[in-house]
């Protein structure tokens, strides 16, 4: 029996970076392949895979929309990063940070994506501004929430305040499903094992993630000089303690909250970093999140989103496309599509 929601599936091509860096995999490969794997939305990263952009050629746009229609997929969201810094001996003025994304929006309505998943440190007052140029081209702006924020983080609630007094519909949010990692990534803690961290400190940094008795920094983007401190008092390196933050930059948020903040968020990107042969995720409670979404009434895409390749890559051969498929199936199946 099918359960009633309009969540769909997608997935960011950022999934395939691995095969796409080295060459194994063209653009149009990866766009072959979410049709060979049944999904039906596709996340473009153009920064990484459109040739010269931002700007954007009329034999590009021809030639993606080709690719849409010969495999039957859909574009779905496009990723947009705001380099501030490309000027030398400057950052981008407010002006400057406007234009850049309002070129972006133009783009991605060119390649017929409804959504732009914003980089997460874009200020409320500049997408404020670009609200009337979003809906004049129906593309949505989504700004990020990232571990280590979350809904209820101040840059959030700065936003929510804007939205709210705004109203409008092409403003909100893309959820990032690494707000809800329970335990470490295994493929993680191996990783510091192979590049030498004592087991007894990687033991350490596991379990003190899962009980949540890790010491952590009170707020966001301060050192957290006393998880440094006790890695280095266990005997572990000062490249073992700067590992170990990894563990501090991950949450495990309360995913109840997200159901007072659907209606702002308008795309998710499905975080994963380790699919085990029996379609669970290793790290992330997907059983206890999907469910939520549909109660929630979230209708937009779901987008798988595979982060394990960077972990294993220096022992393993990376299969992306298998990690992918394996989600994807999880996902039929918690959707009730299977």
């Amino acid at each position: 029996m099918k359960t009633a929601h309009n969540i769909k599936r997608s997935v960011s091509l950022y999934s395939f970076q691995e095969e796409y860096f080295l060459r194994k995999m063209t653009l149009e490969d990866l766009i072959a392949v979410t049709q060979k794997l049944d999904i039906p939305g596709v996340e473009v990263i153009p920064d990484q895979m459109i040739p010269g952009y931002p700007e954007l050629s009329d034999d590009f746009v021809k030639q993606w929309h080709g690719w849409m229609e010969k495999y039957e997929r859909t574009p779905v969201c496009m990723d947009m990063f705001l380099d501030w810094n490309k000027f030398k001996g400057r950052v981008m003025t407010e002006d400057e940070r406007v234009e850049s994304i309002a070129k972006d929006i133009v783009n991605a309505n060119k390649l017929g994506c409804k959504v732009i998943r914003v980089i997460h440190d874009v200020e409320p007052q500049i997408l404020e501004r670009l609200a009337p140029a979003a809906e004049k081209y129906g593309v949505t702006l989504a700004l990020e929430i990232h571990a280590p924020s979350y809904y209820d983080s101040p840059h959030e609630q700065r936003l929510m305040e804007m939205f709210q007094r705004v109203q409008s519909p092409y403003l909100g949010f893309t959820l990032d499903l690494g707000v809800f990692v329970k335990r470490l990534p295994r493929v993680i803690t191996e990783r510091f094992l192979r590049d030498g961290m004592k087991k007894e400190i990687v033991e350490y940094l596991a379990d003190g993630y899962e009980k949540g008795t890790l010491p952590r920094s009170s707020e966001l983007g301060k050192p957290n000089t006393g998880l440094m401190d006790k890695v280095l008092e266990m005997g572990g390196s000062e490249e073992d303690a700067r590992k170990a933050m990894i563990g501090a930059h991950m949450i495990y948020a309360d995913p109840q909250l997200m159901l007072e903040y659907l209606p702002y968020t308008y795309h998710i990107h499905a975080k994963f970093y380790e699919m085990l042969p029996d379609y669970t995720e290793y790290s992330i409670p997907y059983e206890e999140i999907v469910p939520l979404l549909i109660k929630g009434g979230y209708n937009g895409y779901l987008s798988s989103e595979y982060e394990g390749n960077r972990w294993i890559q220096d022992a393993f051969e990376v299969d992306s496309v298998e990690q992918v498929r394996r989600h994807q199936v999880m996902l039929k199946r918690l959707l009730g599509e299977e």
